[in-house]
């Protein structure tokens, strides 16, 4: 879903009468020395801004674990789901020129888009998407590493049965956004990377900004994504293509042009020229939380000093110490993005990596928070290694305890070549089942999935993205197989 140390750029600050000091230079430098060590990180850049000012601005480590290149604010990183952003800044804009409204029902401006729910299809609006409140459940796997393109995509989001009540919870969708920033194309008259192009980026300065993986240009500073390898150390890892423009994760950019969108986020929506590219209202109107998410679980555990957890268009809102704090992240295969900003604090903080699901990008981010607002410290690396830790203890825990309860005397119902052919969803389209040398095998998608039986009619993946998930399979000695159920989903036989 991470960032280490060279020094390109770095601006100072001199504080006004009355205000706190800054952390000194130093100090930010060993706070990512810290943080690249403790998470093992090959390379990272950090852009901060306080009040108008890009106040530090530098890149750390390296771009690809086993080369020298250094990482610089210049240096290109994916920014995944930090995309989401842009895409609702892009629609206040046209909310402002009364182009469309967040309570715009979304089939006026996008005919083609439904929900399952009745009720919901009738109703949801422009501003249901952008909360993650339309009843429709994240799906990530619909749209990772798949085939089909984002207009396939929305096509499918009718499908897909509700999983809680229309406006009655969260579930974080990167579809929904898919589908706000089509509508959005579809009202302008232009292309969403377009419209994000010239109504943001463009009039910010940011000109390394690139849409699409492919768009980026041969001579791009681009760092490499790494995964943790079996004995710890940083593996380089598959670029994860994104040829066609997404609005829920395709935005490419560096800590230098994120630097410049730090500033228009803490000026509340002003332009590095003084001119207003967001009225004040609509801007407040992005940061203001517009769905609850319940602080249980996960997200309690990696907030411990929130009290109020929301979303609001675009921007997880939520307390940290008081403070108020607009952020969002991002993370796709090797890299994690997470940008941050304050409103009161006029405060914001970038943090760009090149290793996968690390909590770096938290670590970093908290720590600095507390060193600019002058708040208690405390060693946010050793939080969030024991919130990883204790994760990962509760999976293996399940794991073994799943693995404790098979029975590996219960056989399989038919024999391995009654379980092959095609299964269906109408949503998640078909997974095709295939028996060769006496093993099945599953293919979904872009994913083949070796099966080894585990226990009656369930059997394990051995290799692969899905490696150790369970298919299991509904068999019935007269009637064959009827269905089975992978990823959460039941695929049946036609």
């Amino acid at each position: 879903m991470t960032l280490r140390g060279v020094l390109v750029g770095l601006f100072a600050f001199v504080p006004a009468p009355g205000t706190a000091a800054e952390p000194a230079p130093a100090d930010v430098d060993r706070v990512m020395a810290d943080a690249l060590r403790s998470w093992s990180v090959p390379g990272a850049a950090l852009a901060v801004v306080r009040g108008d000012e890009v106040v530090l601005l530098k890149g750390y480590g390296r771009r690809h674990a086993e080369r020298p290149e250094p990482v610089t604010p210049d240096t290109v990183f994916p920014l995944a789901s930090c995309t989401k952003p842009f895409t609702a800044l892009m629609l206040a804009t046209l909310v402002d020129e009364g182009v469309l409204g967040w309570d715009d029902p979304v089939r006026r401006h996008l005919p083609t888009f439904h929900v399952a729910d009745p009720a919901a299809d009738a109703a949801v609006t422009l501003r249901d998407l952008l909360c993650h409140r339309t009843g429709v459940g994240g799906n990530d796997l619909l749209w990772y590493r798949a085939s089909w393109g984002v207009d396939a995509l929305i096509g499918k989001i009718g499908k897909l049965p509700p999983e809680y009540p229309f406006r009655g919870g969260f579930q974080y969708s990167s579809l929904m956004y898919m589908a706000a920033g089509r509508a959005a194309a579809v009202r302008a008259g232009r292309p969403w990377d377009a419209l994000v192009k010239s109504r943001l980026t463009d009039p910010l300065g940011m000109r390394r900004v690139a849409f699409t993986s492919a768009a980026l240009p041969a001579t791009a500073e681009r760092a490499t994504g790494h995964q943790r390898g079996k004995g710890g150390a940083a593996e380089s890892m598959a670029e994860y293509p994104m040829p066609e423009p997404n609005p829920a994760g395709s935005v490419h950019a560096t800590a230098r042009d994120l630097g410049a969108f730090l500033r228009f986020l803490v000026a509340g929506g002003v332009g590095p020229d003084g001119k207003r590219l967001v009225a004040r209202d609509t801007f407040a109107e992005l940061t203001r939380p517009q769905n609850t998410i319940p602080l249980e679980g996960s997200a309690k555990a990696m907030n411990p000093d929130t009290e109020r957890l929301g979303y609001g268009l675009g921007w997880i809102v939520c307390d940290h110490r008081g403070k108020r704090v607009c952020a969002h992240g991002g993370m796709i295969d090797g890299f994690r993005a997470q940008i941050t900003f304050l409103p009161d604090e006029k405060l914001g903080i970038v943090v760009l990596n090149n290793l996968h699901e690390t909590r770096m990008n938290q670590a970093v981010t908290n720590t600095l928070i507390d060193r600019y607002c002058e708040l208690p410290a405390r060693d946010w690396n050793a939080f969030f290694h024991k919130v990883v830790d204790d994760a990962e203890a509760a999976k293996r825990a399940a794991t073994a305890a799943r693995d404790k309860a098979r029975d590996t005397n219960r056989k399989a119902t038919l024999p391995l070549e009654r379980y092959a052919g095609e299964y269906v969803d109408p949503a998640y389209g078909t997974a095709t089942v295939t028996v060769a040398d006496g093993r099945l095998a599953l293919a979904w998608s872009s994913f083949r999935c070796p099966l080894e039986h585990f226990d009656s009619d369930t059997f394990r993946i051995t290799a692969g993205y899905h490696s150790d998930r369970l298919v299991e399979f509904a068999a019935d000695p007269t009637r064959g197989v009827l269905a089975l159920r992978f990823v959460g989903v039941v695929f049946r036989k036609p």
